[in-house]
């Protein structure tokens, strides 16, 4: 694997994942997407039918799997790296963990008209500041790279990312 992203909903990790893999010339795998097809339901139905913790289980295994068999860019769901066992083989992994930071008010105007999103009219502005503070320390605690998305277009963000990697590249000839 190439690189994961991580963040909160609205930062930007599907859309980076598929133009970074497009740019690489390699594949993209949105976990939230691969949990869809092997659960043969929606998220929402998971968590209806099944509870939290099928959901949570299958996000971890689907996880590891993507972690063991995936080549190209993988896009976590917004709470993967909250559950101790993701977060454990993010931080273990030894592909680098890019997280895509985003204010709370750039979240509210990405995401406004967005009816996938149940949470965002659950919370509302001031419940969604308070979930992004309690996740905000998971995200720092697996990145390997911050960006903040929030005046950059998902094009701008691919650069960085390539830019930051070839620095990197660099560093390891040269040193």
């Amino acid at each position: 694997m190439k690189a994961i992203l991580v963040g909160f909903m609205g930062s930007g990790k599907t859309t980076v994942g598929q133009l970074l893999a497009k740019r690489l010339r390699t594949t993209h795998r949105d976990l939230d997407n691969v949990i869809v097809e092997r659960a043969g339901k929606s998220i929402q139905r998971i968590f209806d039918e099944d509870g939290e913790l099928a959901f949570r289980q299958m996000e971890h295994d689907v996880l590891a799997d993507a972690l063991q068999h995936t080549q190209g860019i993988l896009s976590t769901g917004g709470g993967t790296p909250i559950q101790p066992a993701n977060y454990e083989l993010l931080r273990e992994s030894d592909v680098p963990v890019i997280l895509l930071n985003v204010k709370p008010e750039t979240i509210m105007v990405r995401l406004a008209g967005d009816n996938q999103r149940p949470l965002v009219k659950e919370l509302g502005f001031d419940g969604l500041v308070g979930l992004k503070s309690e996740r905000d320390s998971r995200y720092h605690g697996v990145s390997d790279v911050e960006i903040d998305t929030d005046e950059l277009t998902p094009e701008a963000v691919v650069d960085m990312i390539l830019d930051l990697a070839q620095l990197r590249q660099k560093r390891r000839h040269v040193g």
